[in-house]
């Protein structure tokens, strides 16, 4: 049986380089870091106070009766989704919706409505908590809010696995697309950390910048947390011609794995059996990838591994390929990382521009790829993957092409 072929028709983000896809790839060309100094949630007594927030939302995009009911991580990802869906002009209310669904994935949880809540009833002793807080809370609550704002009802899921989460749910989102069980979904990821909760535990970790994020850079000194949301409409490629849809790029192939070993430290052949997996589902030889976005957090552990696994996979064919972590702008997302690099990927493609590494200052003997420092370049990229390698040794890989 011939395997069906999945392409993007529309894509949406939101993060601290612009509420929009073409305003997150325009900053993302130039090279402008989002990190700065955390403004919007109060910080206590944290020692970090720098992430990459979004200073301020689209306003009255939709009802506040259904607003009212998400946490911000939900509220992004409905932005996003509906800018996605616009891009792709999929006009639902035409269109069979028990044939369309969502999954989107997250790598913490409604982080605000937690905080909101265990201040009011452990700290300042209120008596309930928020009438909403278990429906704003839940992982699962981004793709149900989308499902319900844009009508949606095909497969709906949430989907977690740490910062590989997005790349989780456009497998899943594939997934569904090759089995029949709909005709488009809309997949992504999204998360809101930047609450004092979640900072805490990353602080207790030790792996924050004090600066800023240098991934590859031998002065770097950890990662930074940002927020945000990114998604993409997938939808059968005789589905989208069917229908005379915008074909963005084809997400030709995905590869999964699991290091099965730690579950902070990262190894070489678990990245390695993930990439080449996903080399493999797409039908790509490694010679025709021109770019890796890298995981690229901007810690030791994870940059050296993930240049040592890219270089086992790709060989002599290394040293051609075109290397970048966009997380030096728009820092780490968590679940949302993966949605708003598949957008540096898919545009890349279609651009034929690879979107530097920011905050570049010294080269790494040990990261010794062209890690693309500081200023875009101008180049042909028929093919991208993106790499996704999560605590807990979840590890997921897309590839992209163009069509």
């Amino acid at each position: 049986m011939t395997r069906k072929r999945i392409v993007i028709t529309g894509i949406g983000g939101l993060c601290s380089l612009g509420v929009s896809a073409p305003e997150i790839w325009a900053s993302m060309r130039a090279g402008r870091s989002g990190i700065g100094e955390i403004t919007n949630a109060p910080l206590y007594e944290l020692k970090v106070r720098i992430g990459a927030e979004i200073k301020s939302l689209p306003e009255n995009v939709l009802d506040r009766k259904r607003t009212v009911t998400m946490d911000r991580f939900s509220l992004l990802a409905a932005l996003a989704a509906g800018e996605a869906i616009g891009n792709a002009r999929l006009d639902v209310a035409e269109a069979d919706g028990s044939r369309i669904g969502a999954i989107v994935g997250t790598g913490i949880y409604g982080a605000g409505t937690a905080e909101v809540n265990y201040r009011a009833v452990l700290l300042e002793g209120r008596s309930r908590a928020e009438i909403f807080t278990v429906p704003k809370i839940m992982p699962g609550a981004p793709a149900g809010q989308v499902s319900m704002v844009y009508g949606l009802r095909g497969p709906v899921f949430g989907v977690t696995s740490a910062c590989a989460s997005s790349n989780h749910a456009f497998a899943s989102a594939v997934d569904q697309l090759r089995l029949g069980r709909a005709d488009v979904m809309i997949a992504g990821g999204t998360d809101a950390p930047l609450v004092y909760g979640v900072l805490k535990g990353w602080e207790a970790l030790r792996a924050l910048a004090r600066e800023t994020c240098r991934p590859f850079s031998a002065d770097r000194d950890g990662l930074v947390i940002g927020e945000g949301a990114g998604m993409a409409v997938l939808e059968t490629y005789e589905h989208a011609v069917a229908r005379g849809a915008p074909i963005l790029a084809e997400l030709s192939g995905v590869g999964m794995s699991g290091d099965a070993t730690d579950i902070v430290a990262p190894t070489v052949e678990g990245p390695v059996f993930a990439m080449r997996a996903c080399l493999a589902d797409a039908g790509l030889a490694p010679e025709e990838i021109d770019y890796i976005n890298a995981h690229g957090t901007g810690t030791k552990a994870n940059d050296q591994i993930e240049t040592a696994a890219i270089r086992r996979v790709f060989g002599s064919h290394a040293d051609r390929l075109s290397v970048s972590s966009t997380k030096s702008m728009h820092a780490h997302c968590m679940g949302a990382s993966g949605a708003l690099e598949m957008i540096a990927c898919v545009m890349a493609i279609r651009d034929g521009i690879v979107p530097p590494t920011a905050n570049f200052r010294e080269r790494d003997a040990d990261c010794d790829l062209d890690v693309t420092p500081n200023v875009a370049k101008v180049r042909p990229v028929r093919a991208a993957i993106s790499n996704g390698f999560a605590f807990g040794g979840t590890n997921a890989v897309v590839a992209f092409r163009a069509v």
